[in-house]
């Protein structure tokens, strides 16, 4: 049964900074495409970075400059490296897998961000 767990939420200052981690089990292989998604209270989630194969890496337009994803296969594991964070950036961050044309979601990881 794959799951993907992250780590590394909590509180910080405005300005600060964070390193998100999901490391998924349960896979044989590495997944095909990681992706982080956020939801903050009352508003839909949203995209905040995605990584291909191919580790092409897009993201959220609220997020650009500022965030940075990236994997590591061996591990099967993806990070969020998350900078100059702003309170708007409070939510329950998702992570999110492809493996073989399934999704697969965490349960998520609060990160709190105050002025």
């Amino acid at each position: 049964q794959v799951q993907l767990v992250e780590s590394g939420g909590g509180l910080v200052q405005s300005g600060g900074s964070l390193r998100l981690s999901c490391a998924a089990s349960g896979m044989t292989s590495s997944a095909n495409v990681w992706g982080w998604y956020r939801q903050a209270p009352g508003k839909e989630r949203e995209l905040v970075a995605v990584m291909d194969s191919g580790s092409i890496p897009n993201y959220g337009g609220s997020v650009k400059g500022r965030f940075t994803i990236s994997r590591d296969n061996a591990k099967n594991t993806v990070y969020l490296q998350m900078n100059s964070l702003k309170p708007e950036d409070t939510a329950v961050y998702y992570c999110y897998a492809v493996w073989y044309g399934v999704n697969y979601w965490g349960k998520g990881t609060l990160v709190t961000v105050s002025l």
